[in-house]
């Protein structure tokens, strides 16, 4: 992560402050619609009714993409050159030397990105709908090439027989271990729209053989630093020219009252306060630590999850599953893990003993349905038993420029 600054100006001061050497455009998630709480399509409220600030509404800088017609992609905000299609599955271990060895476009300096820049290249019009023939990935396909894996709805997950198992590599390992054990590195799912910390063995083979993900090679810059310079209220990221809110108010939330509470804010003489979208909040997510945050921020539970403005659209499942909670897709939004990605697991397998485990990792990008209750799922829910809080913190975010 990038060096540190703190320093004790006023807002006055930091409107003032000279132009940072680190360059960090965030590229817009794409989402060009409101929702609702239940997942309806609604026109995008005005400021200071209910629902407003929704990530359509501050859609930041539109994805454009150029197909080089070698293989690879420029993207035309980040600068950053793609690999068109990932590799065959590899192991992490294997990752780093296949980017070395690629010659891809006459190019020599390819590598494997880092979670932020992988996480650049989310859509978030994409749905999962449970069939792979009603869905759409959360990447680009008129520029990028992906492909589900086999199978329907949720599939086999012990026999790596689900559509969404298509996950990809990146560089950033956990510094923390998931499940009380595994060494682990974050990837960006395409075909669910989350990241999450993934295993270096395989747990489809109880552990035994490493585990193989796709690999999407990047070239260009370096991307994604911070440039932190905090006041007493706020933090202004110099790279992104976003300004935040330093400290959370110590309440949890719905979704719908965390819109509100940003749309309403006034602080450090700014009433444009909002919910940031999911790109937006991973930019200050910090893979080297947990709590996943510079200290710079002041939250008041380290083991905090934040939400973001952007809706998750996942859903409604397959006629097989039609049991599952939230059949409606929109009902869930965006959140990211500060603290531990928490999961009521089986452990041992097999044992009937369940216990709360980190099983995605600090910085996971998860999502939570938008009614959903503190308490109301006491054991988790889905094969990792996520945990739904249904409440989260909020820090809100401006456009600083």
């Amino acid at each position: 992560m990038a060096c540190l600054v703190l320093i004790s100006w006023t807002s006055q001061a930091l409107a003032q402050a000279p132009a940072s050497k680190a360059h960090y455009p965030i590229v817009g998630t794409g989402q060009d619609q409101c929702y609702g709480v239940t997942g309806e399509v609604i026109p995008c409220p005005l400021q200071g009714r209910a629902l407003s600030g929704q990530n359509a509404q501050h859609p930041g800088n539109r994805a454009s993409y150029k197909d080089l017609g070698d293989g690879t992609v420029r993207d035309m905000v980040t600068g950053l050159e793609w690999a068109k299609a990932p590799s065959i599955p590899l192991t992490y271990a294997q990752s780093a030397g296949y980017a070395r060895a690629s010659r891809l476009g006459g190019h020599d300096d390819w590598r494997v990105p880092t979670i932020r820049e992988l996480y650049s290249l989310i859509d978030y019009r994409g749905s999962y709908r449970g069939d792979p023939a009603n869905s759409r990935p959360y990447i680009d396909t008129s520029v990028f090439q992906f492909a589900y894996g086999k199978g329907l709805g949720l599939g086999d997950a012990a026999e790596g027989q689900r559509p969404i198992d298509v996950q990809e590599w990146s560089s950033t390992r956990y510094v923390g271990k998931t499940m009380g054990r595994d060494d682990t590195v974050f990837g960006v799912n395409f075909a669910d729209g989350r990241i999450k910390g993934y295993p270096v063995m395989d747990p489809a083979n109880q552990m035994r053989t490493p585990h193989r993900l796709g690999v999407r090679l990047v070239r260009g810059k370096p991307y994604g630093g911070n440039d932190f310079a905090a006041a007493a209220d706020t933090v202004h990221d110099q790279a992104t020219q976003l300004m935040w809110q330093r400290q959370d108010d110590a309440t949890p939330r719905s979704w719908a009252d965390a819109l509100a509470y940003c749309d309403g804010l006034t602080l450090a003489g700014h009433q444009d306060w909002r919910l940031p979208n999911a790109k937006e909040l991973h930019s200050i997510v910090d893979y080297d630590r947990i709590p996943a945050i510079d200290p710079v921020f002041k939250l008041s539970d380290p083991k905090t999850y934040l939400w973001s403005s952007t809706t998750h659209l996942e859903g409604p499942p397959p006629a097989s599953e039609a049991g599952r909670a939230f059949q409606q897709a929109g009902e869930l939004a965006v959140y990211a893990a500060i603290g531990q990605a928490q999961g009521f697991m089986e452990t041992p397998p097999g044992s009937g003993h369940r216990r709360w485990l980190d099983v995605h990792g600090a910085g996971a990008m998860r999502s939570d349905p938008k009614t959903a209750l503190p308490g109301q799922f006491p054991q988790g829910f889905g094969p990792q038993g996520d945990d739904i809080r249904g409440h989260h913190l909020a820090i809100c975010v401006r456009d600083a420029r």
